[in-house]
């Protein structure tokens, strides 16, 4: 029988067992790694002071039996009797106590003899180095009923040492006691260091990055929510910069997503109307089929412009999804005459000499590589700009002129089309060619220039604005390979 599946939810069986051992918020493993390192720190401690308590201990041991070896010499005769001394030795702590004088090693108490021999401590200062700060250690892990022998210089009298011997029961029980002092001293210490040091960092740090995170958590679930923008604490450190940079990140993709959003609206839109233009534009065709068929020299002569138009909205309708759904489809580049490419695209622009007039300075011969659709669309977007923002100026009185001119640069092509009109603002300028976004005008769409850019770019050239104030803008259209002239045509003399 199959284990029933976790929930989508649930965490892995090993992170949920990776939990139960360690905590998952940042505050929690900063208090526990706190107090961690502090009772690390105290523990560190222990051994030194194990070795200076032992070490006081032990001397105090001493001079109880220097003032013990005192007695015979102010007793009478020089006798001390046995119950004395056997209280002298008890109060000391001591069984055995030995003086050296001049090189000789005297008893002055002398109690039973230890089966084994004592280890031995010196607490000489020559020697007392050599103890260790584990010494304590072997003192209270060692075997119950150990004798030791101590060594150290006499205060109170002359001679080269003292000496006693004595059980460790005594010093091994107040080592213990000191140890569990000490421990209780470090946990105290190492939780209240830590539970400040977690307020401290909490406080200035963990707090802070939690109102981040939170602030990303919303904006991720609703970009457009307004509590989901984080609030700046004006802070100059890393924390700052971290919610300056949040605020920017999140400035920009609002923008972003704007923009998607229109985009996908407008793509939305097209699909809605593409079928029903299609079938329009097919209508259309069928008429001038029936045009062609009539014997009119006007209609002979207008026909072929029709046509081309005809073909150009057919091809742009069933192209046109490819800008809102992924990019523009890839130009056909071959040799197109420029003249006659500037001369279509000024009649859909509306260019006339009645309005907006086209100076054309290209030569009839010159051509240039490009696709023929998508620089008929470059240009047709450059010249209908030039001519609403000149329609659109205000008390305008000289003539609109749109001039199209063609320069070699750099081994390839350099269209300029250069228009009188009012200038493009100041605030328009740095986001001229981002779409729905560089438009001047309030009924604009903002798309025309992204669009044609969009197109130079593909071609692997460029579209920018070379200059623009009162007296007019300037567009440079740059196109790869040089500018190069039609082969002159033969004339065939008929015949006679």
């Amino acid at each position: 029988m199959m284990a029933d599946a976790p929930a989508p939810n649930e965490p892995p069986a090993r992170d949920r067992r990776r939990r139960l051992f360690w905590p998952g918020g940042l505050s929690a493993r900063l208090l526990v790694l706190t107090v961690l390192f502090a009772a690390l720190g105290g523990l560190i401690a222990i051994p030194p002071a194990l070795a200076a308590f032992e070490r006081q201990w032990l001397l105090d041991r001493v001079r109880a039996a220097e003032l013990a070896s005192l007695a015979p010499e102010v007793a009478p005769d020089r006798v001390v009797s046995e119950q004395l001394k056997t209280e002298l030795l008890r109060g000391a702590g001591v069984e055995i106590v030995a003086i050296s004088v001049d090189g000789v090693r005297s008893l002055v108490f002398a109690g039973a003899r230890p089966a084994e021999a004592p280890y031995l401590v010196d607490l000489r200062p020559r020697a007392a180095a050599g103890l260790g700060v584990f010494a304590p250690f072997r003192t209270l892990f060692g075997p119950e009923g150990r004798r030791v022998r101590v060594v150290a210089e006499p205060r109170f009298r002359e001679a080269e040492f003292i000496e006693f011997v004595a059980t460790d029961t005594e010093l091994k029980r107040a080592l213990a006691g000191y140890l569990w002092r000490l421990i209780g001293i470090v946990v105290f210490v190492s939780t209240l260091a830590g539970v400040l040091v977690f307020v401290a960092l909490n406080l200035f740090l963990v707090r802070p990055m939690q109102r981040i995170t939170h602030a990303m958590e919303r904006f991720r679930a609703d970009p457009d929510d307004p509590a989901a923008r984080v609030e700046l604490s004006g802070r100059r450190d890393e924390i700052g910069r971290a919610e300056a940079e949040l605020d920017r990140m999140q400035a920009d993709l609002r923008v972003a997503l704007n923009s998607r959003a229109r985009l996908a609206a407008l793509g939305e839109a097209v699909a809605k109307i593409n079928h029903d233009l299609k079938n329009m534009l097919t209508s259309a065709q069928i008429a001038s089929e029936r045009l062609a068929a009539l014997q009119d020299p006007k209609v002979s002569q207008a026909l072929p412009r029709l046509e081309r138009a005809l073909d150009r909205a057919v091809k742009l309708a069933s192209d046109v999804l490819a800008y809102g759904k992924t990019q523009e489809a890839a130009p056909e580049p071959r040799r197109v005459a420029l003249a006659e490419a500037v001369a279509e695209a000024a009649l859909e622009a509306r260019l006339s000499d009645e309005g907006v007039r086209l100076v054309s300075k290209v030569e009839r011969s010159a051509q240039v590589t490009a696709d023929p659709d998508q620089l008929h669309r470059i240009l047709a977007n450059l010249f209908r700009n030039a001519r609403e923002a000149i329609e659109h100026q205000e008390g305008r009185t000289a003539p609109g002129r749109v001039e199209v001119s063609l320069a070699a640069a750099n081994g390839g092509c350099l269209v300029r089309v250069a228009d009188n009109g009012p200038g493009i603002p100041g605030r328009v300028r740095e986001r001229l060619f981002q779409p729905f976004a560089g438009s001047g005008r309030p009924d604009g769409a903002g798309l025309g220039l992204a669009i044609a850019r969009e197109l130079a770019l593909g071609h692997g050239g460029d579209l920018s604005l070379a200059a623009t104030g009162p007296e007019g803008s300037v567009f440079e259209l740059r196109l790869p390979g040089a500018p190069t002239k039609a082969p002159a045509r033969r004339r065939t003399k008929s015949p006679a």
